[in-house]
Parts: structure tokens; sequence; C-alpha cells
């Protein structure tokens, strides 16, 4: 029952034409139209990073925070379809119903990190290997809070009121992450930065030069964005599905 759950879930996300053009498309287009400008930028805002390569991570960044939490729309549009009503009287166990999210958010993902890291090499980028697998491995764990996140927002917020709080949620932490310039090492910015795992996210793509990307700061504040987002995704699903 998982497993079949599972598979109709990504079969239905990938038949899903808009919503693949927005979450692939969308993000392309911007790093072909910034990267594209500045293609020759060796170190771009004193980051150490070539524009190609510092746009690449920044963008995969906004890609795969809005592929995770477009699981929360979907999420939404099934509360108000009463979807929620036909899984109750399933056998389907609460947590494969996550689990199938959370993939499927997962899976989005990686496509758009296919795409755009097909881009930056288009573009100049060159990684060894490992290095792409290291900076891949790192952005992966770091979308974990996100996950939560668009579960929570799902189970939280209406059909009329989950995109706008989706779009500019994910506008606003890719603005303060560092996606689209360098955050400088002093200010607010910087301070505020340092407390949103989307400033860690993009962080991730310094792995491409050798250096560790996270240090304990940047550890602890995954962990503890992951750890409360959790529980508080886990506590809005089980208040939604008992009024069901």
């Amino acid at each position: 029952m998982s497993a079949a759950y599972l598979r109709y879930e990504l079969l239905r996300t990938l038949r899903n034409r808009r919503f693949l053009f927005l979450s692939l498309g969308f993000p392309l287009v911007f790093y072909l139209l910034v990267a594209g400008s500045s293609r020759g930028v060796r170190d771009l805002g004193d980051s150490g990073l070539s524009a190609p390569l510092y746009y690449m991570v920044g963008l995969v960044s906004f890609g795969a925070m809005s592929a995770m939490l477009s699981s929360g729309a979907r999420i939404a549009a099934e509360r108000q379809a009463g979807w929620h009503r036909q899984i109750r009287v399933t056998p389907l166990p609460p947590r494969a119903y996550l689990r199938a999210k959370v993939l499927t958010g997962y899976l989005m993902a990686l496509l758009t990190m296919a795409v755009l890291f097909a881009a930056g090499a288009a573009m100049g980028v060159s990684l060894p290997a490992g290095r792409w697998l290291e900076m891949t491995g790192l952005l992966l764990v770091g979308l974990v809070p996100f996950a939560a996140l668009g579960i929570l927002l799902g189970h939280l917020l209406s059909v009329e009121a989950v995109g706008p709080a989706l779009g500019g949620g994910v506008a606003l932490l890719a603005f303060l992450g560092g996606t689209w310039f360098p955050i400088s090492d002093h200010g607010l910015l910087h301070v505020v930065g340092q407390l949103l795992p989307s400033y860690w996210l993009v962080q991730a793509g310094h792995v491409a030069l050798g250096g560790a990307a996270w240090g304990a700061h940047g550890w602890l504040v995954m962990a503890v964005w992951s750890v409360v987002l959790g529980r508080l995704a886990m506590a809005a699903f089980r208040r939604d599905t008992a009024r069901v």
C-alpha cells in the first residue's frame, strides 16, 4: 500500500507539466540571465567563487527550496478536496503519506539540481566529480528543514493563502540567504542570514573550493530548524487529520 501510494504521488507530480515547467524552467531562465551577463567574473563580491558557480549554487538552493515547499500547496489542495478523508479510511499509515510528500519534494529538488548543474557546466563551471557529489549531498541535507516547513504550511493554510505564502517565503529566504548576491561578513544582513537555513543552503557551494562549507554554527542552525519545524509539522498533521 505504501509503495503504491508513493508511486502514485511521483507519477502525479511528473505528469503535471505546468508544475514541472515552473519548478525547472523558472530557476534555469533566471540562471541564464544573471550568470550569462557576468560569465567572466572570477571572484564575485570577494566570495572566492566565479559568477557562474556562485549563481549556480544560489539558484540551485532557490529551485530546491521551491520544489520542497511546493508539497505544501499539494497538501492544501488535497485538504480542500477532502482527500484526507479518503486516506483515513484506507490502511495507508500516516508516516507513509508524509514520506511520499517528502520523497516527491526530493525528486523535484534533484531534477532542479541536475538541470542547473548542466547549465553551470555549459557556462564553464568545472569541478572534480567528488566535489559535485559532496556539494549535492550537502545541499540535500540542507533541504531537510524545508521539507518539514512545506508540510507545516500545507496543514495550516488554505489553498488561497498557501500560494502567496510559499512564493513570498521563498523569495524572502532566498534574498536573506544570499541567493542573488554574496552576504558581507558584517552587518545586520549577515547576522540575520546566519540564523536562517537558506543561508547555509547557499553556503553549501563552498564545498567546491575544497573547504568545509558549514562550521559548527551552520550545522547547529540547520539541526535546530529541522527539529523545530519537524515537530511543528507533525503536530499540525495530527491536529488536522484528527478533525477529519
